[in-house]
């Protein structure tokens, strides 16, 4: 009946304030020129785990086949991981910060120190531009704000629960294909 078994692709689950604050997000941005937009500088924070997790690829095989070494997928119950912050523009990438713990307001600030602030140096020069952040609890914080503030830096409205919008997704996405 030409049906077939598939990994179902994930969609952020959204109620209707969010997809409303997201299409009016969207109007407003809709007139932007490729100049403007290569004015942004999008970040985000990234698990790299060495498993697969529960929706890793599938096998065919035959009956009998199920203990075969080829066609078994190893586990664990505690997959070794790192996270990592990024960033990226039209101009290129910034350098890739490891994150040895949580991220809170402090550690945050920290990345934006000897992490953001240099690539923003390389992407731009002297020129300005504008940081993305999701929202975060230490992306919203206080002190964040007012960081940002303090060096004179805008910051980019982004719509709640919307990381289908940041293209460092798929930059993500072929960083863990290829590994």
């Amino acid at each position: 009946m030409g049906f077939s078994c598939r990994i179902p692709c994930v969609k952020p689950l959204l109620n209707n304030r969010q997809r409303q604050k997201r299409l009016v997000w969207a109007k407003d941005k809709t007139d932007w020129t490729a100049a403007e937009w290569s004015k942004v500088m999008f970040s985000d924070e990234s698990k790299f785990s060495i498993s697969f997790g529960n929706q890793g690829p599938r096998v065919w095989r035959k009956r009998g086949e199920a203990q075969n070494p080829h066609c078994l997928r190893s586990s664990a119950k505690f997959p070794q991981s790192v996270m990592v912050w990024g960033s990226m523009s039209s101009a290129g990438v910034g350098p890739l910060c490891f994150l040895r713990s949580e991220v809170n307001t402090a550690v945050y600030q920290d990345v934006f120190d000897h992490f953001m602030l240099p690539a923003a140096d390389q992407l731009y020069g002297d020129a300005d531009f504008i940081f993305q952040q999701d929202l975060a609890p230490a992306h919203r914080a206080k002190a964040t704000s007012t960081w940002f503030k303090d060096h004179g830096i805008p910051v980019l409205n982004w719509p709640a629960n919307s990381p289908d919008l940041n293209p460092i997704e798929n930059l993500w996405g072929i960083v863990k294909r290829k590994m």
